[in-house]
């Protein structure tokens, strides 16, 4: 008679070998004997009633029973992996209001506030995306408890994640005229790579003119891939399909810019501390086309 339940832990080598195909690697990934192996497998078919894997000198395949507990094992131990995450987790319980700037965002930021949102279960936290003036504004005014903003570099505010050179941004084709005022997509005031922009080109002696404001990044990159104009992205941040156009066109450098989290000292440290130490060790992605 099949039991009425399946070991975790059979479940785990037996997957094993559908994913390499071969008891000894499968052996080798898990640290296990072959022998061991070939023995978890063998009770677990004990255990359903049914053969699981076909076998010779030469070949391992899953039956068509195989298959079908290999997609039931998966089921029950991602479920199992979730109960046993959910309560290792922190004890850690309240409200963590998170406020990121919006092309950060975009990158593998997600990913991280996912698992944060998995690991710690009690907190609930509440994400506002928006200019990173804005953010800072917020904080000062107790709105939130953690941003994650552009600032110049060298602030003394917050912990700084990545220091980034600002770059010219813009179609590979694109043509303008060094005597022509320079056509600026940005975003509204208070802006730092606003800022940057036009400060670098009124020191240089260009003019320049608005040609779009936008108060996302999705606007600003449909504009930009619009030929309407240039932009101003970190130099990691700009998407495979524009080009820096940063030594082209007489336009003037640009400077540094950081990616800082910035704290507010009026919350409660042990959740803001949490999602610090994981955004710091995060890995900035190009944003997608």
């Amino acid at each position: 008679m099949p039991t009425e339940s399946f070991d975790p832990v059979l479940l785990r080598t037996f997957l094993a070998v559908c994913d390499q195909l071969s008891f000894s690697r499968a052996a080798e990934q898990l640290s296990l004997s072959q022998p061991t192996v070939s023995q978890h497998v063998r009770r677990l078919e004990e255990a359903c009633g049914r053969v699981l894997v076909s076998r010779d000198t030469r070949h391992v395949g899953l039956t068509d029973n195989g298959e079908a507990m290999a997609g039931f094992a998966r089921t029950i131990l991602a479920a199992n992996d979730e109960a046993v995450s959910y309560f290792r987790g922190t004890a850690m319980a309240g409200r963590l209001r998170f406020g990121a700037a919006d092309e950060l965002a975009l990158g593998e930021l997600p990913r991280i506030l996912r698992d944060f949102r998995q690991h710690n279960p009690r907190i609930n936290l509440e994400l506002t995306v928006t200019q990173s003036g804005t953010l800072l504004r917020r904080l000062e005014a107790n709105r939130l408890d953690l941003i994650f903003i552009n600032q110049e570099a060298g602030s003394d505010r917050g912990r700084m994640v990545r220091r980034d050179r600002l770059a010219w941004v813009g179609l590979d084709n694109a043509q303008l005229d060094p005597t022509a005022p320079v056509p600026l997509i940005t975003y509204p005031a208070p802006s730092f790579s606003r800022t940057a922009a036009i400060e670098s080109l009124t020191t240089a002696g260009r003019s320049w003119r608005i040609t779009c404001n936008s108060r996302e990044i999705n606007g600003v990159l449909a504009a930009t891939r619009a030929g309407i104009g240039i932009c101003v992205l970190a130099q990691s941040r700009i998407p495979p399909d524009l080009r820096s156009l940063s030594g082209r066109f007489q336009l003037p450098p640009l400077p540094q810019v950081e990616m800082a989290l910035v704290a507010n000292a009026r919350s409660a440290r042990e959740p803001v501390e949490a999602l610090t130490r994981a955004i710091r060790h995060l890995p900035l992605a190009p944003l997608r086309p």
